[in-house]
């Protein structure tokens, strides 16, 4: 089966399984567990995001295949410690989905607007926590999801129940609140309150994209490209003049990172 490129999962199953052999496999992978792995389950969710951003269709090929390898990598740590196996994961996935979806796959009418749809949608995810003796708003928010994310995933849970300025202005004036305590604070505290108040700042931020609804993540993601993109016409232009970053200032480079950004509104 490992050569038969036509046996789809089934061969990507049997390929781990001699990965993971302790007697014939392979001595890093043998060595990991679900630790270990965890890092690159989140980078390869990453490089999934960034080349559908960049809309490149046959590195997204490659990175979904990295993204799915991490799923069958964990589905045989947890098979090899009887926690579960890839099957049981692919059921307890269709079993959700089919549940979270009675208007496709039960009775009810799909004869809903977007907003009644996801409301349904909260109302049984809601009914799966109580199942799992999840009782607080927050609960089920994942720890070792990025910071921003959990952020907005931590205020949209709290706004659910009410918790939550009504107006966007209101967000704006605790962001100008914040920003003032931050400045205060680089005279007067310590660097662990100073990081405190910068976290108070990027948490309240964080709200502003939810209350602009906006996905922070999404928008700072946009913003590394954008910076990337222009600091590369920064670096080609001196490039031109035989120079690099490191041998330029401040001065210079900052007009160029002007006239790069004007070469993009003529382009537009």
């Amino acid at each position: 089966m490992i050569n038969d490129q036509s046996a789809g999962i089934e061969r990507l199953l049997e390929i781990m399984r001699r990965l993971r052999d302790p007697d014939t496999g392979c001595p890093w992978d043998i060595e990991q567990d679900f630790d270990s792995i965890a890092p690159y389950t989140i980078e390869e969710a990453y490089e999934v995001a960034d080349a559908i951003q960049r809309q490149d269709w046959p590195e997204l090929e490659g990175e979904l295949g990295d993204l799915l390898l991490q799923t069958v990598y964990h589905t045989a740590m947890g098979e090899e410690a009887g926690h579960f196996s890839f099957q049981s994961v692919v059921q307890n996935i269709s079993d959700k989905m089919v549940a979270r979806h009675p208007h496709v796959f039960g009775d009810e009418s799909r004869n809903k607007s977007a907003e009644q749809q996801t409301a349904d949608w909260e109302a049984i995810k809601a009914q799966e926590r109580a199942g799992k003796a999840q009782k607080g708003a927050l609960d089920g928010v994942a720890i070792g999801l990025p910071a921003l994310l959990r952020a907005y995933k931590l205020q949209k849970r709290a706004a659910r129940v009410g918790f939550d300025w009504p107006e966007t202005t209101q967000v704006l004036d605790k962001i100008k609140e914040e920003a003032a305590e931050l400045v205060e604070a680089q005279n007067e505290l310590t660097p662990d309150e100073i990081e405190e108040e910068f976290g108070d700042l990027m948490f309240v931020m964080a709200n502003l994209g939810r209350h602009l609804s906006l996905d922070p993540e999404a928008a700072l993601r946009r913003a590394n490209a954008k910076f990337t993109k222009r600091f590369e016409g920064v670096e080609a232009k001196l490039a031109e003049r035989g120079k690099t970053a490191a041998e330029s200032d401040l001065a210079e480079m900052d007009a160029l990172w002007d006239a790069v950004k004007e070469e993009e509104r003529a382009q537009t």
